[in-house]
């Protein structure tokens, strides 16, 4: 069984999920499709015995998101772990239904992220739904990285040399008066990061957005209202 979900995984980091079938595991393996099938029943369940294995990859005893001193460094820690499986992993952003895969990694892998939220003021449904924004923020970020590498592997071009190209005829198509505002946004993004976007910078600000906006929840020992955040 082991042998059979590590084939499944190596093949969809080599090839994507979509390319990973019982028939070439069984040829990268050796054996026939009917037999790994005596001990998968299906795609399906291969998938979710996939995805509970590379969970098993997040919090070990050196990078334990419950070790950290203040749970913004355990947030941090989470989100940098979950950004790092998902950058070696991929494939992982095509399976949508991951909290229905309730392995024994994933399990702990909840069950770890949610001991960082506890006990700091918030309630179990801010708990959940903190941590479901921040992972989303992470997922977000890894699949514009993902976009971003295989639009340019597909037209053989990088951001630069595409807009190279296309800025002309929108320049001629569009005045930079009808959309001053983008206009001035998109020129400080490829003058800074020489692109449209980067996913890194998005990452790490989402991030920031949503630890303030944690902060902005915590209720103190009292049950007050928490304070606003002061005006700068």
């Amino acid at each position: 069984m082991t042998q059979i979900v590590q084939a499944g995984v190596d093949l969809a980091d080599a090839q994507g999920l979509e390319a990973t079938s019982m028939r070439k595991i069984g040829e990268q393996l050796g054996v026939s499709p009917m037999a790994l099938y005596t001990h998968v029943p299906s795609k399906e369940d291969l998938v979710a015995l996939m995805v509970d294995s590379v969970y098993g990859e997040l919090y070990s005893d050196k990078a334990n998101a419950t070790n950290t001193r203040t749970w913004r460094d355990g947030l941090q820690q989470v989100a940098m772990c979950n950004w790092g499986l998902l950058i070696r992993h991929p494939w992982l952003l095509d399976v949508y239904d991951l909290r229905s895969l309730l392995g024994p990694n994933a399990s702990r892998k909840y069950e770890t992220e949610l001991k960082v939220l506890d006990g700091i003021g918030l309630s179990d449904l801010d708990m959940e739904a903190s941590l479901t924004t921040l992972l989303n923020v992470v997922q977000g970020a890894a699949r514009d990285q993902r976009s971003d590498f295989e639009s340019e592997n597909r037209s053989g071009l990088t951001d630069t040399e595409w807009w190279a190209i296309v800025a002309p005829a929108l320049e001629h198509l569009m005045s930079e008066n009808d959309y001053p505002v983008s206009d001035r946004v998109g020129s400080t993004l490829g003058e800074l990061f020489d692109a449209a976007r980067d996913s890194q910078r998005s990452f790490h600000t989402g991030l920031e957005l949503v630890l303030a906006g944690i902060e902005a929840l915590i209720r103190p020992p009292d049950g007050s209202p928490a304070s606003p955040p002061s005006a700068s």
